[in-house]
């Protein structure tokens, strides 16, 4: 098999286990003090919240609280990455982007039932006030041509790849200059 064929396949694999994981019904953990009131439904949350149906994606044009709460360089940076892509007939979706902090505490709590404890579900997933969703800082790209794509030429727009676990998550990090940082192992390294 060619690097590509590998890098979609894996992709694809990965994040198809990550979207069961954090979408399976189940209880989750309990709310601590000061934290949001705990959902235990997908049911329960809607597009105020950066909710993104499982199977579903968004494109970076669409009028939904998930693209129109990202960070404006973000989403500037992806706008013109996005133009470029095109050109190769590469699309970019997003399966997520801003997120509010309930969805986000919902997800980790889906990835603590999945793993079986906070250390393993904190891998994959980041607990409600920690991740870079929460502020628009990131995106989990859909199709694994967008990913492939990204990780080959993202660096030139300051997109990278920060997690080396999840080959869909993005993060303006990079210049421009067409260096990234080294990725992390797992959302536990950093």
């Amino acid at each position: 098999m060619n690097r590509r064929t590998i890098i979609t396949t894996l992709a694809a694999v990965a994040l198809a286990a990550t979207i069961a994981g954090c979408t399976s019904a189940g209880p989750g953990t309990a709310a601590g003090p000061g934290s949001v009131p705990p959902v235990t439904n997908p049911s329960d949350l809607g597009p105020d919240d950066g909710y993104i149906p499982v199977g579903e994606t968004v494109a970076l044009t669409d009028d939904v609280p998930a693209v129109t709460k990202l960070d404006p360089q973000l989403r500037d940076a992806l706008d013109r990455a996005a133009e470029d892509a095109a050109d190769r007939d590469v699309a970019f979706t997003l399966t997520d982007g801003w997120r509010s902090e309930r969805y986000q505490q919902y997800l980790f709590d889906q990835a603590v039932t999945k793993y079986g404890s906070e250390e393993e579900a904190s891998k994959w997933v980041k607990s409600g006030d920690q991740s870079k969703h929460l502020r628009g800082d990131a995106v989990d790209i859909a199709t694994a041509d967008a990913m492939d794509w990204l990780s080959r030429f993202g660096a030139e727009y300051g997109l990278c790849q920060v997690y080396a676990n999840e080959a869909w998550h993005f993060e303006l990090l990079g210049d421009g200059s067409g260096e990234c940082p080294a990725q992390l192992t797992d959302g536990t390294a950093g």
